[in-house]
């Protein structure tokens, strides 16, 4: 492959992006344009309720370079399946991952190429700082790494989004990977190869608001923890031998106590125990229900998403 004669396809997933999209559409193309080389941009409609599709439907119209390729999704998927949708369809040898909000700056893809060039196969952006988010936010998202990386069979890269470009190798292999519940920087992650790490400032969103909310943050993260771990299975377990060893010395306890003639009487310490025990219980019962209820989901084999209708494709 002549790299130089290289095809780079763009990604940019979208939900509810009325307020930005025209904006982002202008300075993707203003960094394309002086790449030298051929591109697409496939824009992921995942469901969007407002104008976003209309929106994409005249940036499409007023493409007089045949660069823009549009999938509407029938429903909201979700941001992985997006990206994932929009994977499916890239032809590029390289391709960008970008979301449509532009806190990850577009400019930077110039430089993902030339690493890329380099010979790195996975150039990921790594922030530095993010700009415009709560301390609450900032602090979840901290943890949220340290205990990924604790829970992990891999190492995933700390302070990293999707913001990537991928050569076309780890784009098929990725591809080869059915899994449902999908974590795509973790997938990444887990494949290997010549990785580089770009390290930028992350700044404030251009215009609307985060798609992700505390509860669909939560819910991320727990499919980022069980896609690549079982060791909640060994926590879980752990803590019911923990529980059990506990539960003995109770019992030896009493008995004790019952044969020297001073038994133990009163509610309240029982009360606990069976608390404590009971809780135990339902932890470990919901981490198990979670591997089951993934591994149900994968056994029903159905679709990731569902497309509405293609605009630019051939």
């Amino acid at each position: 492959m002549k790299i130089n004669q290289s095809f780079i396809s763009v990604i940019v997933p979208c939900y509810n992006e009325e307020e930005v999209i025209n904006h982002t559409h202008k300075r993707l193309t203003a960094v394309l344009s002086k790449i030298k080389m051929k591109c697409e941009i496939i824009y992921v409609s995942d469901g969007s309720d407002d104008k976003t599709n209309s929106l994409l439907e005249k940036i499409h119209l007023n493409d007089n370079n045949g660069i823009v390729k549009i999938v509407f999704l029938s429903r909201n998927f979700g941001h992985q399946i997006a990206i994932t949708a929009g994977i499916d369809y890239a032809k590029g040898d390289a391709v960008i991952l970008i979301d449509a909000d532009l806190q990850d700056p577009p400019e930077l893809i110039p430089t993902m190429i030339e690493k890329w060039k380099e010979g790195y196969r996975v150039v990921y952006g790594q922030r530095k700082n993010r700009q415009g988010e709560s301390r609450f936010k900032l602090f979840t998202a901290k943890y949220f790494y340290k205990t990924l990386t604790y829970l992990s069979d891999i190492h995933i890269p700390e302070d990293t989004g999707d913001f990537r470009l991928m050569d076309r190798k780890v784009v098929d292999v990725i591809k080869s990977m059915p899994e449902k519940d999908r974590f795509l920087r973790g997938m990444v992650a887990w494949l290997g190869f010549n990785q580089f790490a770009l390290k930028y400032d992350r700044v404030e969103r251009y215009a609307g608001e985060s798609k992700y909310p505390f509860w669909k943050m939560v819910k991320f993260s727990i499919d980022a923890i069980l896609s690549f771990s079982i060791k909640p299975l060994r926590i879980a377990m752990l803590l019911g031998f923990t529980s059990s060893i506990v539960s003995l010395g109770g019992i030896l306890y009493a008995i004790t106590k019952w044969m020297i003639g001073t038994p133990v009487v009163g509610w309240t310490l029982m009360f606990i125990a069976i608390m404590f025990f009971s809780g135990v219980q339902l932890i470990s019962l919901g981490v198990i229900g979670e591997y089951i209820g993934r591994s149900y989901s994968e056994t029903k084999n159905r679709p990731l998403y569902v497309i509405d209708k293609k605009e630019g494709f051939i």
